[in-house]
């Protein structure tokens, strides 16, 4: 079982908190009807980066977020939760062909204890989860069905969901 570890050094310093794992970055474009919006993400390709995600982190830049990528297609009731992340976030369920199949918006979970933590099924199988901060969507008037696309760069390296470009 993988362990999520960070470094806290003090609650009244929101920088003091730094991630033990390296995030690699990507730009990610979410395109919808009205528009095309351009984030850079970090990417959460392993489990070990997928198990910490943005667990204590007490701010996203608001062009940000986090790319959680998966080899193979996620089942519709493989959730997320938010235990130990301190920032209200949408997450978007992306297939792999770079369709988004669920949005949620998830809360922080006050509790201490893991289990008593909600979980945020999609209800639709995945390959990719986008994590931004909440309310990111509505502003930006996307909706299921509208598609997320990657730059080449990642595509070279692991590509998991498409790379078309709108």
């Amino acid at each position: 079982m993988a362990v999520a570890a960070c470094a806290r050094e003090r609650d009244d310093d929101p920088s003091a908190y730094t991630n033990i794992l390296p995030f690699d970055t990507a730009v990610v474009r979410v395109a919808s009807a009205a528009d095309t919006a351009t984030l850079t993400v970090e990417l959460a390709d392993t489990p070990e980066k997928q198990s910490l995600g943005l667990m204590e982190r007490r701010s996203l830049p608001a062009d940000a977020g986090m790319l959680f990528l998966y080899a193979t297609d996620q089942p519709e009731t493989s959730a997320f939760w938010m235990f130990r992340t301190r920032i209200p976030l949408d997450i978007a369920f992306v297939d792999s062909t770079g369709t988004i199949r669920s949005i949620k918006v998830m809360q922080p979970c006050q509790s201490e204890m893991s289990q008593s933590c909600p979980d945020y099924q999609p209800g639709a199988a995945y390959r990719a989860a986008l994590e931004v901060n909440a309310g990111y969507f509505a502003r930006r008037n996307v909706r299921v069905g509208d598609r997320v696309f990657l730059e080449d760069t990642i595509t070279r390296r692991r590509a998991t969901i498409t790379t078309t470009k709108p």
